[in-house]
């Protein structure tokens, strides 16, 4: 069985069993496209992110994943039931409790916030395009109504407030440092687009705060053309961090 999908609350989740188990675990939180269901996923379906799940699987891994509750911008809810699905794989799955995680896009606030509350059960995190400050993501679209508007409805469904109350909702918001967590992390950031560059302007300013501090954080830059390589990037980094269980 290479595949198994399985439902926890309401919501899909899917699990990629290796080809020969090293004792490993990865789950994956992914960006705005991603989607779960009972037949497969968008990791399923997109080549580039099939060759990446392909590329774990033959290096061993066990790699899991959720619904998440569709664009759920990174709240409460979506982050207990990521905790919900780790707690579920280390009872029915035979992998180490220390796992590595993998954040897309808006994947990354759920990931840093599982950073915040796991640290004991994280050995290493890759952040790929990475969403780091909601805040600051909202600021950046703001410019751009019909995103911006498309953006603040995601934000009031997956918080559960009401529209007018969102930009209140994220000055409260306890902004997550990265550098704070003391776990190795990499960033995979590919140039395309406008919006990217713009943002690698902003990883740009805080890889050299990262330096400074002498955290373990790294950030790759990444043309699209390179894209098929980036598993083997992924691999190759996770497997840095496993020399002590």
């Amino acid at each position: 069985m290479e595949t198994r999908n399985f439902k926890l609350d309401t919501e899909w989740n899917m699990i990629h069993y290796p080809i020969k188990p090293k004792g490993f675990g990865v789950l994956i939180i992914g960006d705005e496209r991603h989607f779960v269901d009972e037949k497969g996923s968008f990791w399923t379906q997109n080549e580039g992110k099939q060759s990446i799940v392909q590329e774990l699987r033959e290096k061993g891994y066990t790699i899991f994943y959720s619904n998440l509750y569709g664009r759920n911008w990174g709240c409460d809810k979506a982050v207990e039931l990521a905790k919900q699905l780790y707690e579920y794989i280390i009872r029915t799955e035979i992998i180490n409790h220390k796992i590595h995680l993998i954040g897309e896009g808006m994947g990354a606030l759920v990931t840093l916030r599982l950073m915040n509350e796991m640290r004991p059960n994280i050995r290493s995190v890759v952040l790929i395009n990475p969403v780091l400050s909601l805040k600051k993501h909202l600021e950046q679209e703001r410019d751009h109504k019909f995103f911006y508007k498309k953006l603040l409805a995601e934000l009031a469904f997956s918080y559960e407030i009401e529209r007018n109350s969102i930009i209140e909702k994220l000055n409260n918001l306890e902004e997550m440092q990265i550098e704070a967590f003391g776990i190795p992390v990499k960033i995979v950031h590919v140039l395309t687009g406008s919006r990217s560059y713009r943002q690698s302007n902003v990883l740009n300013h805080l890889s050299v705060k990262w330096q400074d501090q002498k955290a373990p954080i790294s950030v790759c830059y990444m043309v699209p053309e390179k894209k098929q390589q980036m598993g083997m990037q992924i691999s190759s980094f996770i497997r840095k961090n496993e020399k002590v269980l």
